[in-house]
C-alpha cells in the first residue's frame, strides 16, 4: 500500500499559501472601498481552513523524500486542486460567476493558458484583476520548478534527458530546494525588471505590476477587454522582450548569474527558439506589408508582439490577427504547437522535442543508406538514449490524440469546426485565444456551453503537465506496489 501522506502534506501546505495570498487582493479591494473584499476574506478563510485540515489529517513524524508514484500524484493534484480554491473569489464576489466559469478562469490562470470567460475587465474590482495576475505568476513559477526538478526524475516526455543536467546544477546547489530558491530569485528579478520597464513605457503602477506577473509567466491575462492594444507602442516591445525571456531556459539564467555568461548562447534549444521566432516575425512583417494590413513600424510592432505572444503561449493580443489573411492564420495556428524552451514558463511541445525528433529522423535516413554504419544520436553534445526518443514519440502521440479528442468533443457540443479545433489548440497548447469570432483575438470563451469549459479545463491540465504524468494515474499498475 502506498503512503500518500507526504503528498497530502505538501498539497495542504500549498493550499495554505494560496489562501494566505488572498490577503493581498483583499487589502487592495478594502483600500478601494470595494465590497468585493468580502469575497476574498471568505475565500481566504475557507482555503486556509481546508489546507490546515489536510495538513493535520496527513501529518507524520518525519517528512522524507518523494517516491516516483508520490511525485506523479503530487504534480497532478496540485494543478487540479489549487484551481478549486483559486476559483472561490470569482464565484463568491459580486455579481459572482458560476462555479464552472470560476474554475475555468482559475485553471486558465494557474496553467498560464490565458483563456478567459470574463468580460467588463475595464471596470472590474482591482482585487479581482490582481488575483488573476497572481494566479498566473504562481503557475509560471510552479511549472518551472516542476519542469526542472520533477519531470526529469519522473522520465516524462523525454525530460529524462535533462535529469543529469539538472543535477549537474545540483553540484553547485546541492538540494532541490536550493534549485527552487535560485529559480525563485531569477523569477523575482525578471518580474521586478518587467514592472520597471512597463512603468517607463507609460503603464500606471497597477497595470505594470499585473502585466509583469502575466508576461514573465507567459500567461497573458490582461486588465482590459481590448487586451494589450490599449498600451503604448513602447509597451508592446517591452512585452515582447519579457515574453522571450520567460520562454528561455531558466537553468541557463541561473548559470549566467553564477559567472557562466555564455551559457544561454551555447544552448542549441535557445538558439533554435530565437531562430524560429525571427523567421516567423519576418514572414508576418512581409505578409502584412505586401497585403497592406499594416505598414512601416506598425507592421513590425504588430508582428513582433503577436508572433512572440503566440509562439511562447502567452496569449496577449493587440490586433485581430485572424483577419490578416490565410497565410497569417496558418502561421498563428502552427507556431503555438512549437512553444518555447524546456525549463521555462512557456507552453506546448517545446523546441527540444522537435530538435531530437529531427536528429533521430536524420540518423534513421543515414542508416537506410548505410545499414552497417554506426550513427550515434547526440543532442547538445550528449548522447541521446533510445528511451528518450521513444518517450518523446509517446508524448507527441498523446499531444495529437488529446488535441483531436478535445476538438471532436467540442464539435459534438455544437461548436463549428474552426472554433472547436482552435479552442482545442488554445487549451491543450496552453495558448489562450483561438481563431474565429467566438474564441479568437477579439472573442471570449464565455459563450461556450458549460460542458465545453470543463473539457477545455481538462485539456489545459493535460497540456500543462505534459500529458503522460496525468495519464499514468489511470493505469491500475500505478496504484499497486
Amino acid at each position: 500500500m502506498h503512503d500518500f501522506r507526504p503528498v497530502g502534506q505538501v498539497t495542504g501546505r500549498l493550499v495554505i499559501v494560496l489562501g494566505a495570498s488572498m490577503g493581498l487582493p483583499f487589502l487592495l479591494d478594502l483600500l478601494d472601498g470595494d465590497d468585493n473584499a468580502r469575497a476574498f476574506l471568505l475565500a481566504g478563510f475557507l482555503t486556509l481552513a481546508a489546507g490546515l485540515a489536510l495538513v493535520v489529517a496527513t501529518r507524520q513524524p518525519e517528512m522524507r523524500g518523494l517516491s516516483r508514484p508520490q511525485a506523479f500524484l503530487l504534480t497532478v493534484l496540485v494543478w487540479a486542486i489549487l484551481p478549486v480554491f483559486g476559483a472561490l473569489p470569482f464565484t463568491l464576489g459580486a455579481p459572482g460567476a458560476s462555479y464552472t466559469d470560476a474554475y475555468f478562469e482559475a485553471m486558465s490562470g494557474l496553467t498560464t493558458t490565458g483563456a478567459t470567460v470574463f468580460t467588463g475587465l475595464d471596470t472590474a474590482p482591482r482585487g479581482m484583476l490582481l488575483w488573476r495576475g497572481m494566479l498566473q505568476w504562481f503557475g509560471g513559477l510552479g511549472i518551472v520548478i516542476v519542469a526542472i526538478v520533477f519531470l526529469p526524475a519522473m522520465r516524462v516526455g523525454g525530460m529524462q534527458f535533462f535529469r543529469t543536467e539538472a543535477f549537474d546544477l545540483g553540484q553547485i546547489l546541492p538540494r532541490a530546494t536550493e534549485i527552487a530558491a535560485s529559480l525563485l530569485w531569477i523569477y523575482l528579478g525578471l518580474t521586478a525588471a518587467a514592472v520597471l520597464a512597463y512603468g517607463l513605457a507609460g503603464m500606471n503602477e497597477f497595470d505594470a505590476v499585473v502585466h509583469a506577473f502575466t508576461t514573465v509567466s507567459t500567461g497573458g491575462f490582461s486588465n482590459y477587454d481590448a487586451g494589450f492594444g490599449v498600451f503604448s507602442p513602447l509597451a508592446h516591445y517591452v512585452g515582447a522582450l519579457f515574453m522571450v525571456l520567460g520562454a528561455l531556459p531558466f537553468v541557463r539564467m541561473v548559470q549566467m548569474t553564477r559567472g557562466d555568461l555564455g551559457a544561454m548562447f551555447r544552448d542549441v534549444q535557445a538558439r533554435a527558439f530565437i531562430g524560429v521566432l525571427a523567421v516567423a516575425v519576418l514572414a508576418i512583417v512581409a505578409w502584412l506589408m505586401i497585403h497592406g494590413h499594416h505598414r512601416g513600424e506598425r507592421a513590425l510592432r504588430e508582428a513582433v508582439f503577436n508572433v512572440t505572444s503566440v509562439l511562447t503561449g502567452t496569449g496577449y493580443t493587440s490586433d485581430a490577427y485572424d483577419q490578416w489573411g490565410g497565410f497569417a492564420v496558418a502561421v498563428f495556428f502552427l507556431i503555438p504547437l512549437i512553444g518555447g524552451c524546456t525549463g521555462s514558463t512557456a507552453c506546448s511541445a517545446k523546441v527540444f522535442r522537435y530538435q531530437i525528433l529531427w536528429a533521430a529522423l536524420r540518423v534513421q535516413i543515414r542508416r537506410l543508406h548505410a545499414p552497417h554504419g554506426v550513427f550515434p544520436l547526440r543532442y547538445q553534445g550528449q548522447p541521446v538514449e533510445p528511451e528518450v526518443v521513444s518517450s518523446i514519440m509517446a508524448y507527441f502521440l498523446a499531444f495529437i490524440a488529446t488535441l483531436m479528442a478535445t476538438a471532436v468533443l467540442l464539435s459534438l457540443m455544437g461548436l463549428d469546426t474552426i472554433t472547436a479545433l482552435s479552442a482545442s489548440v488554445a487549451a491543450v497548447a496552453n495558448l489562450g485565444p483561438g481563431l474565429g469570432p467566438v474564441v479568437g483575438p477579439e472573442g471570449n470563451f464565455a459563450p461556450l456551453p458549460a460542458e465545453a469549459k470543463w473539457v477545455l479545463s481538462a485539456g489545459m491540465l493535460l497540456g500543462r503537465l505534459e500529458f503522460l504524468s496525468v495519464l499514468v494515474l489511470f493505469l491500475p499498475a500505478f496504484w499497486r506496489r
